[in-house]
């Protein structure tokens, strides 16, 4: 358990096991503690780094609204690996955790071994989609806002299970890390030449046409629907999912 510091803002971060790099990013809402259900299996193999992103669970809360960005999540998932000493990694996420995942990708292919998109959309070509979708980014901001992290309550199991310190800090992170600028992210798809594996909880509705398309768009992506597991499949369904991914990293070669 350790910081890293990133222009003055503190983001918390922890490595469990050795073996090739594995990065997980939680979802929005939710903490690192997320993946508790992934320690003891993936740190066998891997030297599994989890973090929380700014505005989350032990991270700092900046109070600029500027501090909170993709661009900024990506460049502090860069800094952790710099951090570790991982110059590549296995890297993945759930929700916004996948968003960025595909965006650390998009910036630093060179630094990525293989994709993990768990429970994810990636974004919208078509504008007046991508403005339905932070328009409810800000009333998610405006409802912790003004109920509080009381908000936690009507979430999914990553959302309701985790701590936080300030509802202002999940507000700034709807505001500037969930809302969404441009089609770069889905258009990337294509381009994506590393092992990716498509993950999704059978129930989680929402996602599922995502899913499919990201499996259909990224180059000999890998699909696993997680049966009778929502939107947080890793937590519903730790044995499944833990399988799934750790037979996925075996067939390309990449388990120790």
């Amino acid at each position: 358990m350790a910081t890293l510091n990133r222009d003055g803002v503190s983001l918390y971060y922890e490595v469990h096991g050795k073996g090739p790099a594995l990065l997980l990013t939680h979802g929005y809402s939710a903490t690192s503690r997320m993946w508790d259900g992934q320690i003891d299996a993936f740190s066998k193999h891997y030297r599994l780094i989890l973090w929380d992103m700014r505005g989350h669970g032990a991270s700092d809360y900046p109070a600029d609204p500027a501090a909170y960005s993709e661009a900024a999540t990506v460049a502090g998932m860069a800094a952790l690996l710099d951090a570790v000493g991982a110059e590549k990694a296995i890297v993945g996420g759930l929700s916004l955790g996948g968003y960025m995942s595909l965006a650390f990708h998009l910036t630093h292919p060179e630094r990525v071994r293989a994709l993990l998109i768990i429970d994810t959309g990636p974004g919208y070509r078509n504008d007046e989609a991508r403005e339905g979708w932070n328009r409810n980014a800000l009333k998610t901001a405006e409802r912790y806002e003004t109920e509080g992290l009381g908000r936690l309550a009507a979430g999914s199991v990553e959302m309701r299970t985790s701590t936080h310190r300030s509802a202002e800090g999940l507000a700034l992170a709807a505001r500037g890390m969930l809302t969404q600028k441009d089609a770069r992210v889905i258009s990337s798809l294509p381009t994506v030449a590393v092992p990716s594996l498509v993950v999704v909880g059978a129930d989680d509705t929402p996602f599922l046409a995502a899913s499919d398309y990201m499996a259909a768009k990224i180059p000999g992506a890998r699909k696993v629907v997680i049966a009778a597991a929502g939107h947080a499949a890793n937590i519903d369904q730790p044995e499944a999912f833990n399988i799934a991914v750790l037979d996925f990293l075996k067939t390309e070669g990449l388990q120790t």
